[in-house]
């Protein structure tokens, strides 16, 4: 596991950094700003452990298809997709800013709520290694087929539960 980025965003600050932090209001903001740093990392490291199943998935649909086997890729290739939409996603979230005059503020007790709820996402990428190393090994095609309707079950619940995300900013139960 990663460990707790914040942390590590927080004492990778230089010694201008911590002296500006001494200033009224600016310790604050800093802050926040770091809390939407570690939950940015947090994320794009999520993502980097998606894309390496996507690749994985990727290499099994080519050997599958080079082995003549194209009844069984229909699934995997949806899977993929799905894959690739929650990649996608994870990259390009809200980093959980509010604007000026937003009628919702984001306070820290949110943004370390939204970090907690993005960490989840390092549990299913192990859950998502799982099922691509199952339909790897998977030697019939109905358990290839089985395994993949699993794994686009999966995705499919990490891609519903993430929409949820902007609960989380807006203090409702999401998980």
């Amino acid at each position: 596991m990663v460990g707790d980025l914040r942390q590590r965003v927080e004492g990778a600050l230089g010694s201008f950094e911590e002296l500006m932090r001494k200033i009224p209001g600016y310790k604050g903001y800093k802050d926040k700003e770091l809390r939407r740093e570690a939950d940015k990392l947090l994320r794009l490291h999520a993502a980097r452990g998606f894309e390496e199943q996507r690749r994985r998935l990727n290499n099994v649909q080519v050997e599958l298809t080079n082995a003549g086997r194209l009844g069984v890729i229909v699934t995997l290739d949806r899977a993929l997709m799905k894959m690739q939409f929650l990649i996608d996603r994870l990259k390009t979230a809200s980093y959980g800013y509010a604007g000026l005059f937003d009628a919702v503020k984001v306070k820290e007790a949110e943004l370390d709520a939204l970090y907690t709820f993005d960490s989840a996402l390092l549990d299913r990428v192990e859950k998502v290694s799982d099922l691509v190393n199952a339909v790897s090994a998977a030697e019939a095609d109905e358990h290839v087929t089985k395994t993949g309707n699993e794994l686009l079950g999966v995705l499919e619940e990490i891609n519903e539960t993430f929409s949820k995300r902007q609960d989380v900013v807006l203090g409702i139960s999401a998980q």
